[in-house]
């Protein structure tokens, strides 16, 4: 049930002056319990009304009444409203034990089609702690958008195409060895990659020749196709274990190189629409009306670029999948890029260009630099994996040597807490590496927030739970009940904040706020012990518990029920 809804259709009666629309956008959750459940500011009010906020309070305090408000009362130039504990407690608990994962589901996005443009690692280079963010934050979207109704399309854009690849070519053929390469084909590559950048260094004859082997690949050669080929398929085999330990499936793997037959249509539709202009030889689309540079669509060598394949990209998109969005997860250094792309297809005259959005996102650092795949300063993203998995078990067969499956109880806790130290963080925000800070129990980590869902299921198993019809009894101890009622109402308009937002860090915030508020309760309740009241406090720890699980699913992350 929406009591900030109730709340509204309550003051609506008594508000000609505004719409209902606008009281419910206005309504507010107060940070302190004891400042009420929701609460209505009467500033917007005041300025139309042309007196005081406090009177209008006042006077709004007095008339805003339902049966399931136990006070309603003015505080300055707010309406507070307290919920009855009781009623509502009963309500919010049976509406979870009901829908169970299903609780916060919506239909917002009304089967919405939304390709999402996520991972991306570039081939023949190890998937690194730096593709980390775009995978899981784009993971934790499609989850996110799946619950509100829409159908999310995972998409793998793999950067296997570019210069890079004519750069790797020349490297194997100068100092590489096939055998070495089998047998650890991304090691190798990287350090063949790493060391052409060193010779480059002193040797700029080398950046031509990488060039050339590149122009060889576009052009069809034999050779370069064949090493090509097999850099790419070498690569995948080891992006999928990665992704296998994840959770993470994608519903396209199609790369750069997919749309390589697809570009001579995007330069021919801009040339139709009088877009193209040269500039130092190469074709550009002018967007200077913009304060932006031009947009670089052909090389002076009749080469393409990275826009024309993502125009190409997003042409493609449109006509498969008729999306209603389309969404980039990309890092903030592509910014111009991506209003580039989109003011190009709006020239174009497609009206869809307005559902682009970039969902960008900071970056991870070590010692608080950059990682560089081409210095070599790079931390392998499998490697932290393992290491975490490891140390979780670890630390289980120290508190709890006889732990069922502890293997994929490891594995659950290891992996979850590496995505939730990056997803607890603003997408936006920078994230420093730190292995040690990630696995700690206590905090705002994903251990912490595991363990108390585990602590839950002890509780229910041990009380053995059996859901059943009623009220919840939160006469005695409501204060620490209540609080955990109140992160309960709230988890179906966090979701819908956190899709709207394509900002899964409000749904890490949450499961920890909530992991709380019950864990102040295990302190000061004891659930078990009083047999009158001990299915009615069971009933509110289920509920926790379903919720805490949703949410970490959420956040691509499992919810084992022992540690």
């Amino acid at each position: 049930m929406n009591y900030k809804a109730q709340f509204a259709e309550a003051l609506q009666e008594h508000l000609a002056e505004l719409s209902y629309d606008s009281i419910y956008q206005l309504i507010e959750q107060p940070k302190q319990l004891s400042h009420g459940d929701l609460a209505f500011p009467c500033f917007e009010l005041a300025k139309i009304k042309r007196t005081s906020p406090m009177n209008i309070a006042s006077e709004l305090a007095g008339k805003v009444a339902s049966d399931l408000f136990e006070k309603v009362e003015a505080v300055g130039p707010y309406v507070n409203v307290f919920l009855d504990k009781r009623k509502v407690g009963s309500k919010v608990i049976h509406d979870i034990l009901q829908k169970k994962n299903h609780y916060g589901d919506s239909d917002r996005g009304k089967d919405g089609k939304v390709p999402i443009d996520m991972s991306s690692p570039n081939i023949a280079k190890p998937f690194s702690m730096g593709h980390l963010r775009s995978t899981v934050i784009g993971n934790s979207i499609a989850l996110l958008l799946k619950k509100s109704g829409y159908q999310p399309i995972r998409i793998n854009h793999l950067g296997d195409w570019g210069t890079q690849f004519g750069k790797l070519m020349v490297a194997y053929k100068k100092w590489g060895e096939e055998n070495k390469v089998r047998q650890n084909p991304i090691e190798e590559l990287l350090q063949l990659y790493i060391l052409f950048h060193e010779e480059a260094e002193t040797d700029p004859s080398l950046v031509e020749e990488g060039r050339a082997w590149f122009k060889r690949l576009e052009d069809g050669d034999t050779e370069a196709e064949s090493l090509w080929k097999w850099f790419r398929e070498e690569s995948l085999k080891e992006f999928n274990k990665i992704y296998e330990l994840l959770g993470i499936e994608f519903d396209s793997t199609h790369g750069e190189a997919f749309y390589n037959d697809k570009m001579e249509e995007v330069v021919k539709l801009l040339e139709e629409k009088s877009l193209l202009t040269e500039s130092e030889g190469a074709q550009v689309v002018d967007l200077s009306e913009h304060d932006l540079p031009p947009s670089l669509i052909r090389k002076s060598d009749g080469a393409t670029l990275y826009t024309t394949r993502d125009l190409a990209a997003a042409l493609y998109r449109n006509r498969t999948y008729d999306f209603v969005r389309s969404l980039y997860v990309v890092g903030n250094e592509q910014g111009l890029h991506f209003k580039q792309l989109k003011l190009v297809l709006e020239k174009m005259g497609y009206a869809w260009a307005k559902d682009l959005h970039h969902v960008s996102f900071g970056m991870i650092l070590k010692d608080g630099k950059k990682m560089s795949t081409r210095k070599g300063k790079v931390v392998l993203l499998e490697e932290v994996l393992r290491e975490a998995i490891d140390l979780a078990k670890f630390n289980m067969e120290e508190k709890n040597p006889g732990l069922v499956d502890k293997e994929e109880a490891a594995k659950a806790v290891g992996v979850g807490a590496v995505l939730f130290h990056d997803l607890k963080n603003h997408r936006n925000n920078d994230v420093e590496f730190s292995l040690e800070d990630m696995l700690r129990i206590e905090g705002e980590t994903g251990p912490y927030v595991q363990y108390t869902h585990a602590r839950g299921c002890s509780l229910l198993e041990k009380g053995n739970f059996q859901a059943q019809e009623g009220l919840i009894d939160l006469e005695e101890d409501h204060t620490y009940a209540w609080s955990i009622i109140s992160e309960l109402l709230s988890f179906p308009n966090t979701v819908k904040r956190a899709t709207e937002q394509f900002d899964p860090s409000i749904i890490a915030k949450y499961v920890v706020d909530l992991a709380q508020a019950f864990n102040r309760y295990y302190a000061h309740v004891r659930v078990l012990e009083d047999t009158s009241k001990r299915d009615h406090r069971l009933a509110l720890v289920q509920a926790v518990v379903l919720v805490l699980e949703e949410g970490l699913r959420l956040l691509g992350m499992k919810a084992p029920k022992q540690m």
